[in-house]
């Protein structure tokens, strides 16, 4: 049977989720559900030993697999999960579960009303947002500000990490990103306007996109730094601007 829907978690150094046992809550949710599905783990590197603990993990259910790729950010470790995803829709969601997975229930409404790119929005009307600290949102608020003036008007929220594509947008948009794509030249592995890219790209080729509110709790993480990467985040907008002037996306 073909698959109905593949769920994408990226991972970098993620004992202390694993310690939570999140794969585990995803994975009693899927077993739960009557579509053919896939759990497709891709991993950016760790060096801690996640990838070997995904490997363990993966062996309760042959419908879990894992890709373990070199460290280069989220967005090439997203990608390569997407890509080789066989779903008919594909959901990417971050490792610490901060959107549960069963949020997804939330999305599917709107795919069965033809939208192709539907994304889980901490802002949107109805949104249940766990307490941040107050930088983290400022840091939030700012960005989505120039997003909005410089590239995605109308989008509330682009970073969220729960983002639903069907198999055709999947195909396209992840084979054009440019900025964060297979054809960058990045010296980091920074990819933090890497949603914007990809919702830049959505509207670019007419793919239908909702933001739907969901529910989001705060997971706590040392992996940002609110000066340099605010930063490199609004240097990321203007390149994806200046991409798209250039015609480099048409290719």
């Amino acid at each position: 049977m073909s698959v109905y829907l593949s769920v994408i978690i990226p991972s970098y150094n993620e004992q202390k989720n694993l310690q939570r046992q999140v794969l585990s809550i995803v994975l009693s949710y899927l077993q739960k559900q009557s579509y053919e599905w896939e759990l497709v783990l891709t991993d950016d590197g760790s060096t801690d030993g996640t990838v070997e603990a995904l490997w363990a993990f993966a062996k309760q259910d042959n419908r879990v697999r894992v890709l373990a790729n070199h460290h280069a950010g989220k967005a090439p470790t997203v990608t390569a999960g997407m890509l080789s995803a066989r779903g008919k829709w594909r959901l990417f969601t971050d490792f610490d579960q901060s959107t549960p997975i069963d949020e997804i229930e939330k999305l599917w409404p709107w795919t069965e009303k033809g939208y192709a790119v539907v994304i889980g929005s901490r802002e949107a009307a109805g949104a249940i947002r766990d307490i941040e600290p107050w930088y983290r949102h400022l840091m939030g608020r700012g960005f989505n500000l120039i997003v909005q003036l410089l590239t995605i008007s109308g989008i509330s929220d682009t970073q969220c990490g729960f983002k639903l594509f069907s198999a055709e947008a999947t195909t396209t948009l992840f084979s054009k990103l440019r900025v964060y794509g297979s054809k960058a030249e990045r010296k980091d592995a920074f990819t933090g306007a890497f949603d914007v890219e990809l919702l830049y790209l959505a509207k670019k080729f007419n793919f239908t996109i909702k933001e739907v509110p969901i529910y989001w709790k705060h997971s706590p993480t040392n992996r940002v730094s609110p000066i340099k990467d605010s930063f490199r985040m609004f240097r990321d907008v203007f390149r994806i601007k200046v991409t798209d002037w250039l015609q480099q996306y048409e290719v």
